[in-house]
């Protein structure tokens, strides 16, 4: 991709997610992820209506008329996006392919997050952590992670979720906002997770493509992994290969919900064809 090209894709996401986190998630994430809670900030005169509980009686009897304490959110907040950027999201049956839905969502939160002057970071990852970029604030800091979305390469088309939960819990000392995109076709991440959680505030945004929980009698069939490049034959007309591929689908999906509730975590499902926007927002008002 040359870099006229390029400019031109972050142009475009910018102008739809920016949007989008200006006039609709904006105050849905300032009211979702509160601050680390409320600091003081100026004493005015008493009115009516105000908490009685606030008055500064100090100031109070220095002027013999009632002053009350105003606080405001301490907002400092810290986001911090997984994007795995493994060889399964290189996969879609429809108009688009997992990881433009995933450069579109991590575009829509980190935009959310400089709304409300937040920091925001990325890790890219594949069965390793392939790219770190520190939290910043700032516009051209989201528009250089929107590039890295759509022009990074990774050495590896492999996942391991767990190995990027290891890194998240060394490079993040204080409490953050952790959004994790993937496929989630990984295992045995339940322990790095469970740390993770107590730690930080995680939610597991799972896309998924809807040829990936049933496929269709059509026959002889060559395929390829695209994780493993493995490639075989599979006879789509038998009921039997059919039945085993959903159930294997269904037994990845619980593992994932379960896995994420019971370390006190947060999950989105959307699929490829479905509007990301309602499932957000859908999500943001359920945890407000």
């Amino acid at each position: 991709m040359d870099t006229k090209e390029l400019l031109k894709k972050v142009r475009k996401i910018e102008i739809k997610t920016r949007r989008l986190s200006d006039h609709i998630f904006g105050g849905e994430y300032h009211s979702t992820f509160k601050g680390r809670g409320m600091t003081f900030s100026e004493v005015r005169q008493y009115q009516f209506g105000d908490d009685v509980r606030n008055i500064d009686w100090n100031v109070t009897a220095r002027y013999n008329e009632p002053y009350i304490k105003v606080f405001e959110e301490e907002r400092e907040l810290t986001m911090m996006l997984m994007i795995d950027v493994s060889g399964s999201e290189l996969f879609g049956t429809t108009n688009q392919f997992k990881k433009e839905i995933i450069t579109e969502i991590a575009a829509t939160l980190a935009f959310s997050a400089l709304q409300n002057n937040d920091k925001a970071g990325v890790m890219l990852f594949s069965d390793t952590v392939e790219l770190y970029i520190p939290p910043k604030k700032g516009k051209s800091h989201v528009l250089r992670i929107i590039r890295e979305l759509l022009e990074f390469r990774p050495k590896s088309n492999r996942t391991d979720i767990s190995e990027a939960l290891k890194f998240l819990s060394s490079v993040m000392k204080k409490k953050a906002i952790v959004f994790i995109l993937s496929d989630f076709i990984s295992e045995a991440y339940e322990k790095t997770l469970k740390i993770a959680g107590n730690k930080h505030d995680v939610t597991g945004i799972r896309i998924y493509d809807q040829r990936e929980e049933r496929i269709p009698n059509l026959g002889l069939v060559q395929m390829q992994d695209v994780e493993t490049g493995t490639v075989g034959l599979v006879n789509t007309g038998s009921k039997k290969v059919r039945q085993s591929y959903e159930t294997h689908y269904k037994e990845r999906e619980a593992y994932f919900m379960n896995t994420f509730t019971k370390s006190g975590c947060g999950t989105l499902s959307c699929r490829v064809d479905e509007s990301y926007v309602k499932k957000l927002l859908g999500y943001f008002k359920r945890r407000g």
